[in-house]
């Protein structure tokens, strides 16, 4: 049972790295982080195709007869839809919002079953879902915060040098357009993280014996986080905002996080 438990924690990891891959290539348009995607989804669907193969053939029960199997075969064919997809056609927006869907299902899945199957290592599996929900919303909080510091070193230099100060603070502080880029992207490898992060807590919430709120604070704060950076994508991405402009919208963005990890967590009944 540990190794199922050990694959399961595998199909769940491949796939969020591989989401995380076409986030990337949504976002820049990167062929290597596409390819990096594509390779750790096929993995995902050769794990998966194993498991229903077993269940064809071994067990003799075509996985359909109940929800929870019919949502692994759904997931399964997400997966297989997006392969085909991504490999004959040049798609990005549904390849991404296609795979985003497929985790969900596949989290949703194998959480519920897990604790049926595995019994007390599915309660662990269950809680482990909780740890990396709270690691991953850090770690992109992290990243934000990077992004954070290269706005306001962008802004202060921007200062420096509209007011012709030459002194070796500008010149330790780096290039404006260096530093406008580390920015954006730290932005976007938060926000994939900062999104599996929501996913795995609102699957932990539905899954476990705890009582989940959507209109608690944190949760609703840490969805408008997600909005906040997705407008500052789409301003920098779509309305090709740079410089001071962005970096001071970013810079306000990070307020509002501080907002919602501060605040709205002191408010809300079940996060710290």
């Amino acid at each position: 049972m540990f190794e199922l438990k050990w694959i399961y924690e595998l199909i769940l990891l491949l796939y969020g790295l591989s989401l995380t891959g076409y986030f990337v290539d949504f976002i820049q348009n990167n062929r290597k982080a596409n390819q990096f995607a594509f390779w750790l989804l096929s993995l995902v669907w050769g794990l998966q195709t194993f498991f229903l193969l077993a269940q064809v053939l071994v067990k003799e029960n075509f996985p359909i007869m109940n929800v929870y199997d019919g949502l692994y075969f759904y997931a399964w064919i997400l997966v297989t839809f997006s392969l085909i997809i991504n490999r004959l056609f040049r798609v990005d927006f549904l390849v991404f919002f296609t795979n985003l869907l497929g985790f969900m299902v596949m989290l949703i899945h194998i959480s519920t079953r897990a604790q049926s199957i595995l019994d007390d290592k599915g309660v662990a599996l269950v809680h482990e879902m909780l740890v990396v929900h709270i690691t991953l919303a850090l770690i992109s909080y992290g990243f934000f915060t990077f992004s954070f510091i290269f706005s306001v070193m962008y802004l202060f230099q921007y200062r420096l040098l509209k007011q012709k100060k030459w002194n070796a603070k500008l010149f330790r502080l780096g290039d404006l357009t260096k530093l406008d880029h580390f920015s954006y992207i730290s932005v976007i490898l938060g926000m994939p993280l900062l999104l599996i992060a929501l996913v795995l807590g609102v699957t932990w919430g539905y899954v476990s014996e705890d009582t989940f709120y959507w209109y608690d604070s944190k949760t609703l704060g840490s969805i408008l986080v997600l909005i906040v950076y997705g407008i500052y994508l789409f301003l920098r991405v779509v309305k090709s905002y740079q410089g001071r402009a962005i970096s001071i919208f970013n810079s306000a963005a990070f307020l509002f996080l501080l907002v919602n990890f501060f605040l709205f967590g002191s408010l809300s009944n079940f996060h710290f």
